[in-house]
């Protein structure tokens, strides 16, 4: 555990918070997440990206499901279940021959058009579309086999190192835990990234920089303030009740 950083979406922005206290890597295995590539353009330019492959996978078995229907479908499954198996750069050269080719056979079925229920004409097999673009955008980008351009080290193919060993611990930390109030399960999670990391503090220098309840709660008030637009009614009551003025009737009424 080298660095953490608690946001409240994950964009660019809490990206580029996270990656400012960590010294830029050769190489970096990401899983796609909102505003990563552009936060890692700005702040560790010099760094390699590879996708991480289970992901690749997984978006492409989203949108084909894990039993196809059509040929097409079952060819392209098949054909992400086989990027785990990429070993060289003939290996990936192969592959992306293999896609092309997946497109050139099946071309003709990917071109049908369908009449939807607003007599717009779309895509018929739109997912199938959908998937196809992920994957050449990957290659376009030069994300997908980067790790076969290193050879004086390892690169993972995969985040499970991340996923399983942190995320996944946190995650079962809360839920055993789950009567905690949101501040005491920041204020776990802080712990257990303390208590993980490469040369972790004292328990009393941890006491002296750990936020307590207070901060917390005044940082989660001062987010909400600064997010919410001036132009909308506040969501607890405090707003004014229009028929509290304006009287229908010489008669008021006064039950909600």
């Amino acid at each position: 555990m080298l660095g953490w950083y608690v946001c409240r979406y994950e964009n660019s922005r809490a990206w580029q918070a996270l990656m400012d206290r960590i010294a830029p890597p050769r190489v970096v295995i990401s899983d796609g997440g909102s505003g990563f590539a552009k936060a890692l353009a700005k702040r560790w330019p010099t760094s390699n990206h590879q996708r991480c492959l289970f992901h690749v996978f997984a978006q492409v078995r989203r949108y084909t499901t894990s039993a196809p229907k059509t040929i097409a479908g079952k060819a392209l499954y098949e054909l992400a279940k086989r990027l785990f198996k990429i070993q060289s750069i003939d290996d990936a050269y192969t592959w992306i021959d293999g896609l092309l080719a997946w497109r050139e056979e099946f071309d003709d079925f990917l071109r049908e058009m369908t009449v939807d229920e607003n007599g717009n004409k779309r895509a018929t097999h739109e997912r199938l579309l959908k998937a196809e673009a992920g994957l050449l955008r990957l290659i376009r980008d030069d994300t997908l086999f980067t790790y076969l351009t290193f050879v004086d080290i390892t690169v993972p193919t995969t985040n499970n190192r991340l996923e399983g060993g942190v995320n996944a611990q946190l995650r079962g930390m809360l839920r055993d835990h789950r009567g905690l109030s949101l501040e005491r399960r920041l204020k776990a999670v802080y712990w257990w990234c303390y208590e993980h990391s490469p040369r972790p503090l004292s328990v009393a220098e941890i006491l002296k920089c750990m936020p307590t309840d207070k901060t917390i709660a005044a940082t989660y008030r001062r987010i909400m303030r600064n997010n919410r637009p001036d132009n909308i009614l506040p969501q607890w009551g405090d707003a004014i009740v229009w028929n509290e003025f304006h009287m229908s009737t010489e008669f008021p009424i006064y039950w909600d």
